[in-house]
């Protein structure tokens, strides 16, 4: 037996370190040729790291959270013949090593086998409760996500300061009965008068930052350190760019698709850069540079279950609504999905950032550094308005727009926003060359 040690592969692009984010193995565990070992991540793009090998987990050369160096030890596996590292010290028959090394093969496969069946199993569990009642000794059920029971059940448990979801129940497909509800009173002294949802409650729990948030605080805090902000918030009517889009979808949209309110406010970036091109920028505060562009590469700042993470629209001024349209939802999903690529997540010029339904009437969006300028998209509400000395109700939203003071005065920033607000309260210029 040998052992076979895998190093941290370099990932490119002249990264020198990277962040270990998930182990797929533990140390006893076989694994196969292209079985996944390991997940490491480098800037916002997490890699999948494949064992080369056929063999047994030996060691592990990192705990999750670890930054390491590329080139540094990952991980060790026991391998039949020599390895990577040392010869065995005794050398076994040809027919011997090939009778061992089928077995290893087997074993592994074995196991993944084991492991993709049980994984299938959770999967295909039903949801109905076993007819066989909880034993007395189990304090408590496992959480169900949707528990069973009357409103009348519902109701008495608020009043006990029950939570369903933990209540074994022995109805029918697992339904609470109120007899489910005294005996698990009974076992938990202090429940049946409410007190339980007016209880003290002194839990902690320290929460690592690692992986995808790690890199969101460092470039947070980065942005926020190196580059003095001002935001400029002002108000647009978007009562006729709305009923644009919906004339667009009703017409154009089960052939073409439909449209949001993003790819009509790339639009909008697009020409107002034209007028104002000190915000399409990246600035290099090391070597004293703005490099303004031509192109116009919108970062789009998509929430995901990691965290937040800005795909990229390139090009926006070679594409129509539509080609936009389509590209904003493919980079979401890569991004929601963990599937971006690298060149998917960087090169941006200008960001857009949007909390949709959650937008707010303000906020004060953080500059994607080394980028120049973040436009903010705040919620849509119907209000009444003055308009040629009657009062109408007007669809209204607030941009809220953050610049880097250092390279864009205010009355620059103030310019590029009321470009914008031009192009979307009329919105037939928007193509208009």
């Amino acid at each position: 037996m040998g052992l076979h040690v895998i190093k941290m592969p370099d990932i490119g692009e002249g990264i020198a370190e990277v962040e270990l984010v998930a182990w797929h193995v533990k140390p006893g565990d076989m694994v196969i040729e292209d079985q996944i070992l390991a997940d490491v991540m480098t800037d916002k793009a997490t890699v999948e790291i494949p064992s080369p090998v056929v063999g047994k987990v030996a060691a592990l050369g990192g705990e999750i959270g670890q930054v390491m160096a590329v080139g540094s030890e990952l991980i060790r596996i026991e391998v039949e013949g020599v390895g990577n590292v040392k010869a065995s010290p005794a050398a076994a028959t040809p027919v011997a090593a090939a009778t061992h090394t089928a077995a290893i093969q087997a074993e592994a496969v074995l196991a993944a086998a084991a492991r993709q069946a049980a994984e299938s199993a959770v999967r295909e569990r039903p949801a109905a409760a076993s007819a066989q009642p909880a034993p007395a000794a189990v304090a408590q059920a496992a959480p169900r996500e949707k528990p069973i029971a009357s409103p009348a059940v519902r109701r008495r448990a608020w009043d006990l300061g029950i939570e369903l979801q933990f209540v074994p129940g022995s109805g029918t497909a697992g339904r609470i009965t109120h007899e489910d509800l005294d005996a698990f009173a009974a076992r938990r002294p202090g429940l049946g008068t409410g007190a339980a949802r007016y209880a003290e409650r002194h839990e902690e729990e320290a929460v690592p930052v690692i992986g995808l948030r790690r890199k969101i605080a460092q470039k947070m805090q980065e942005a926020k350190r190196r580059i003095p902000h001002f935001t400029y918030v002002e108000e647009i009517d978007v009562t006729e760019v709305e009923a644009l889009r919906a004339q667009l979808n009703a017409k154009f949209g089960a052939e073409r698709g439909r449209i949001t309110l993003l790819p009509l406010l790339a639009r909008a970036i697009v020409l107002a850069v034209r007028d104002v091109p000190q915000v399409n920028a990246r600035y290099d505060d090391e070597q004293g540079v703005l490099t303004r562009y031509g192109a116009v590469h919108i970062g789009i700042a998509t929430q995901t279950d990691a965290g937040l993470m800005v795909p990229v629209l390139r090009h926006a001024e070679a594409r129509d609504l539509w080609a936009s349209a389509a590209e904003i939802a493919r980079l979401a999903a890569a991004a929601r999905s963990g599937k971006a690529a690298r060149e998917e997540l960087s090169g941006s010029t200008i960001t857009i950032t949007s909390l949709g339904a959650l937008g707010g009437i303000v906020s004060t969006p953080v500059i994607n550094h080394p980028e120049v300028a973040i436009v903010g998209v705040n919620r849509m509400v119907e209000r009444p308005m003055m308009r040629a000395g009657a009062v109408v109700p007007r669809l209204m939203m607030n941009l809220s727009s953050s610049f880097d003071h250092r390279v864009v005065d205010g009355a620059v920033g103030a310019e590029f926003v009321q470009a914008l607000r031009g192009l979307l309260e009329c919105p037939a210029t928007l193509f208009v060359e």
